[in-house]
């Protein structure tokens, strides 16, 4: 195998050593989605998928099994406090984070009561969101 080849592998292996947690984004707007998967980029979570309605995030959290959903609180088809109860019923083992505009205290206990089990604004999430995932998920890592 020529060098680049093994670099190749290596690389590869060092991002499945690195991926130890599966992450799925749902949100209705698709530079949110792009702008999560840039402040993952380079941490222990893998992005597996994205939807971007509640409807598409519960399919694909039943079928991809992700550690944690990262779900947006205003979504179409189905709302992502909608999504978040219902995946707590199907999936009770999943970690659901809401990211939302919302900074209001009453939308957090809603979250909450829906089955989120943390809440964190998109205007926060570009400094906290890597340490709140961290947190839900148990990781060390700084």
């Amino acid at each position: 195998m020529p060098y680049g080849g093994v670099k190749a592998v290596l690389i590869q292996l060092n991002r499945l050593a690195m991926s130890q947690h599966r992450v799925l984004i749902v949100d209705d707007h698709e530079l949110v989605r792009r702008g999560l998967k840039d402040i993952l980029r380079g941490t222990e979570f893998e992005v597996c998928g994205e939807a971007q309605n509640g409807q598409e995030g519960l399919a694909q959290t039943v079928s991809l099994r992700p550690t944690l959903v990262l779900l947006d609180m205003s979504m179409p088809v189905l709302t992502g406090l909608q999504a978040a109860t219902k995946i707590r019923q199907l999936l009770p083992g999943t970690k659901i984070l809401i990211i939302t505009m919302h900074d209001s205290p009453q939308m957090e206990i809603e979250a909450r009561a829906a089955g989120a089990d943390a809440y964190i604004t998109k205007m926060a999430a570009a400094r906290s969101l890597v340490k709140a995932m961290r947190a839900l998920v148990g990781a060390s890592n700084a």
